[in-house]
């Protein structure tokens, strides 16, 4: 087995355990992961519902758009789905390490492919041990499979368009569309591409290119599925992508300095990066093609996610392969084989410093009273008889967990409220009430009520106080 292989075998396996460690840091998966892998079980006994109408469970769906489910991408739940159908339900929570670790060999192939084998050795390290890599291959979430997905678009795009091979060209088209049915913000990417041809070109003759076209034609044949979705659900083509745009405009606003401020989950090479535009252009290395097109994927990207209202960190998982890849091209730039030994060793060490202090982090943060009270709530919630339903406000995560019918309390909570819903649905069940500071907090007046209320009028089957945290389950008589 050739040296490089055994390199590629090792550092894949690292980036897994590592992944896979940082899966047991948090015990409860986010509310988007549970969403995603709810329709995955969903859609695996029913693969043509792709909606919250199932009776079991639901999302907060924006903008009264009730039980249409569109504005989640489908390519994570549908892959999922595959999961509980071989019977590997209990695993899905291990699926993102496992397309985290296999990034880290699509880094090397890409910086392979644009640099050499030296920019590829480094840079899948870099992306093995990045911190936003790791953290977020530990959760359920769309962001990096969608990742995932454009690495090897990319490197299929460069295939065919700059080493003229026509089949890559058509593979492109492919994986672009995956990417985008996975998460709709990739769409902001989308302008490297031509924008780069044009550049490299000089002009528009790179449209004259006939596989171009056919690019285009199986980006599309990919969509079509999904844009019938959109005309049968919303009567729109392109429905299930406007409700994306919607729901995203109903998150929380942030400043636009928000991803500067929370640039430390790139650890020391977000700092390698700004210090990779000032020598770059300082010796006119801009010229490059291949550190033009990094240049254009992060800086591009970063740009419009910046000017976006809505922001979260994960968001800037798009741009961390380019990160890496254009950190190992400036170790690689250095002059003597000891300066980039020594620059490589410092900036892995100071990787792994951040790996094991967000380690630490979250580990002290998720690892509270409340969090440990939610999960074994959630372990008697399992145990319960099939035709039980649970009243709560974390639907998708109670199902998740126990696999209960569950609804979410009545607006405003109150008993009046519970007693008509209870009455119009549920007179054939075994109703249970749901009531934990993980998201009612007892610092909160009306919470304390509530509680009250329920501590006044239902029988008390379960109950767990740690602390500060606190969960109880009421059987309503």
């Amino acid at each position: 087995m050739k040296k490089e292989h055994k390199f590629l075998i090792f550092l894949i396996l690292l980036a897994l355990i590592v992944r896979i460690i940082f899966v047991f840091v948090e015990p409860i998966q986010i509310w988007d992961g549970t969403v995603f892998a709810n329709l995955g079980h969903d859609l695996s006994s029913n693969p043509f519902s792709y909606n919250f109408n199932n009776g079991y469970w639901s999302d907060y769906v924006p903008l009264g758009e009730w039980p249409k489910a569109g504005f989640r991408p489908p390519v994570l739940p549908y892959t999922l789905a595959i999961w509980y159908l071989l019977g590997l339900g209990n695993l899905v929570k291990f699926f993102m390490c496992i397309i985290g670790a296999l990034s880290v060999w699509g880094v090397f192939l890409l910086s392979k492919k644009i640099f050499n084998k030296e920019v590829a050795i480094y840079s899948s390290v870099f992306l093995a041990l990045l911190p936003l890599h790791v953290v977020y291959s530990a959760k359920l979430l769309s962001s990096l499979y969608a990742t995932f997905f454009l690495l090897f678009a990319i490197l299929f795009f460069w295939k065919g368009f700059e080493e003229n091979k026509d089949k890559y060209k058509i593979l492109f088209g492919v994986f672009l569309a995956l990417s985008l049915l996975t998460r709709y913000t990739v769409l902001w990417l989308f302008l490297i591409f031509p924008i780069y041809l044009l550049i490299k070109n000089k002009n528009f003759s790179f449209l004259k290119d006939k596989y171009l076209w056919y690019s285009i034609l199986s980006f599309f044949v990919i969509l079509i599925p999904w844009l019938c979705f959109g005309k049968s659900t919303y009567e729109n083509f392109l429905g299930a992508f406007m409700h994306g745009i919607r729901a995203a405009s109903t998150g929380h606003a942030e400043s636009v300095f928000f991803y500067v401020v929370n640039s430390y989950m790139f650890s020391i090479l977000a700092l390698v990066v700004i210090l990779c535009v000032f020598l770059f252009f300082y010796k006119k290395q801009f010229r490059s093609k291949e550190v033009l097109f990094l240049f254009l994927w992060i800086f591009l990207f970063f740009i419009i996610s910046s000017i976006y209202h809505y922001k979260e960190i994960r968001f800037l998982l798009p741009i961390s392969p380019a990160i890496c890849i254009l950190s190992g091209f400036f170790v690689s730039q250095l002059k003597t084989k000891k300066l980039r030994k020594t620059i490589f060793s410092i900036i892995i060490l100071f990787l792994v410093t951040s790996l094991i202090l967000q380690f630490g982090f979250t580990y002290h943060k998720e690892n509270n009273p409340t969090n440990l009270c939610f999960i074994e709530a959630n372990k008697f919630l399992k145990n319960l008889e099939e035709n039980s339903v649970v009243m709560t406000d974390e639907s998708p995560r109670v199902y998740y967990y126990s696999k209960k019918e569950t609804h979410f309390y009545p607006r405003p909570m109150g008993l009046e409220g519970l007693n008509n819903l209870v009455n119009n649905y549920y007179e054939e069940k075994e109703v249970y009430i749901l009531f934990t500071d993980f998201d009612m907090p007892l610092n909160n007046e009306i919470n304390i009520q509530i509680k009250q209320d329920l501590d006044d009028n239902f029988e008390k089957s379960f109950e767990c106080s740690e602390d500060t945290g606190f969960s109880a389950i009421y059987k309503y008589n």
